[in-house]
């Protein structure tokens, strides 16, 4: 085909589409600004680059991101296969090695014949050259570049276009105290040391809601708004709401023994592992706004962290989304705006899955509008179409970020009979199996 179409950012939305469209046989241009410029998030020029946690969810294929998971495989994801290949023991989680994942996602990209990275950044006065040649996707995450965000918040017409993300510290392996952190998952669900506990008395627990209450945060700038995801929410944010807010929240200590005591601690702070060699291990929850000198001495008061070495800090960045209800198709293009495409967080999905997932689909859109081929609307009880009905529900209300969960997924008629929350689930995930197979038998 001689049309060739431009996507905006290597992150997973953009790798997602640039290969589900090369393998249509249609040519991409795939513009990633680093490393020439880089990111206040990123630390490489590898595509797909995990900035925050390293897991893609629940590995459970009855759960909402393990049926995504499955669905997006179908649709020949590279995320999803890249990162089972990579995978480093996370309990339920698919947790992955982060450097070995993006460097694989980087190389299979790379080597695409029909996929062409172009270094440098993509501007506004490049859109209508590019449009004479093919569709165009904006895939740039919720680090947009300055000027991309800007036009996209001029055409959009919307004052507001961000909310702030949070990304968790981690620490070198060798710096943790085992004599106090003990190796257990929740009701001792995972296997091995998936995870680590670093648990909290009451005394300990307090001194450190104290501390990080009085550090010192990052500043943010006059004119920005603090607009928080739910469940990226700073630490130093949830304790302000209550002293025990974290205790009952990200530092539950529920399913766990202190073998130290025999009993459960007051809160725990759990550490995951980063990579397959588990050198590294990430604060789990454990995202703050505080400067670099005083998030040390906060953290190095959370049990068994004492001596720990920090390779990296938690940051806080900003986040970019549209208010797509008002501004975007079913098919993910600008409304007032034809053949431009937005992908990824940019959207307004949460997480690494979900912007991976509008790449699967965004692939299926063009490449069928394209080929002059029928578009058929995924069904909304299927994981795919739960988050494309998210992004289409004009309800009046404040648009949000959205994950995947349950409440995306449609409830069945029970005509009045009352059913436990495990058969409503069950019958989620049956009619999701169901509707998926009829929609692909379809495409195919």
């Amino acid at each position: 085909m001689s049309k060739i179409v431009t996507i905006i950012g290597g992150g997973f939305a953009g790798v997602e589409c640039a290969w589900s469209l090369a393998n249509q046989e249609i040519s991409v241009h795939l513009y990633e600004m680093r490393p020439q410029n880089m990111t206040p998030a990123h630390k490489t020029e590898y595509l797909a680059e995990l900035v925050c946690s390293n897991s893609f969810k629940s590995k459970n294929p009855d759960s909402p991101a393990g049926l995504l998971k499955e669905e997006m495989n179908s649709c020949g994801s590279i995320v999803i296969p890249t990162a089972f290949e990579h995978s480093v023991p996370g309990g339920s989680a698919l947790a992955v090695d982060r450097n070995l994942f993006s460097a694989s996602i980087t190389e299979k990209i790379s080597k695409h014949p029909r996929i062409h990275i172009i270094r440098k950044e993509f501007t506004p006065d490049l859109i209508q050259k590019t449009l004479e040649n093919g569709p165009i996707v904006i895939a740039g995450g919720p680090l947009l570049s300055s000027s991309m965000s800007e036009w996209l918040r001029s055409v959009t017409k919307q004052e507001e276009l961000y909310f702030y993300d949070a990304v968790s510290p981690v620490v070198d392996a060798t710096s943790i105290n085992r004599d106090i952190v003990f190796a257990q998952s929740r009701y001792d669900k995972g296997e091995g040391d998936d995870y680590l506990n670093c648990p909290f008395n009451l005394e300990e627990y307090e001194a450190f809601i104290d501390a990080l209450l009085d550090a010192e945060k990052v500043t943010l700038r006059d004119f920005e708004d603090p607009k928080y995801f739910e469940s990226c929410m700073p630490i130093d944010v949830i304790a302000s709401r209550g002293r025990n807010s974290l205790a009952f929240g990200n530092f539950k200590p529920v399913g766990l023994t202190d073998p130290r005591t025999g009993k459960r601690p007051y809160a725990v702070l759990q550490l995951r592992t980063e990579n397959r060699e588990k050198s590294l291990y990430s604060l789990v929850a454990c995202q703050n706004r505080l400067k670099w000198g005083d998030q040390k001495k906060v953290l190095q008061m959370i049990p068994g962290l004492e001596q720990a070495e920090f390779v990296r800090y938690g940051v806080v960045h900003r986040n970019t989304y549209v208010n797509a209800p008002q501004v975007l198709s079913n098919i993910l293009e600008l409304k007032d705006y034809p053949n431009i495409f937005i992908g990824g967080q940019l959207t307004g999905v949460e997480g690494y899955l979900e912007s991976a997932a509008t790449g699967v689909l965004l692939g299926y859109f063009i490449g069928s509008k394209l080929k002059n081929k029928e578009i058929f609307s995924l069904p909304r009880d299927t994981a795919l179409g739960s988050l494309c009905s998210h992004l289409q529900d004009d309800t009046p209300k404040d648009f949000a970020p959205m994950n995947i969960n349950w409440g995306l997924l449609p409830s069945s008629d029970y005509s009045g009979k009352r059913k436990s929350k495990e058969d409503i689930r069950n019958h989620k995930i049956q009619n999701a199996h169901i509707a998926f197979k009829d929609w692909f038998s379809k495409i195919n």
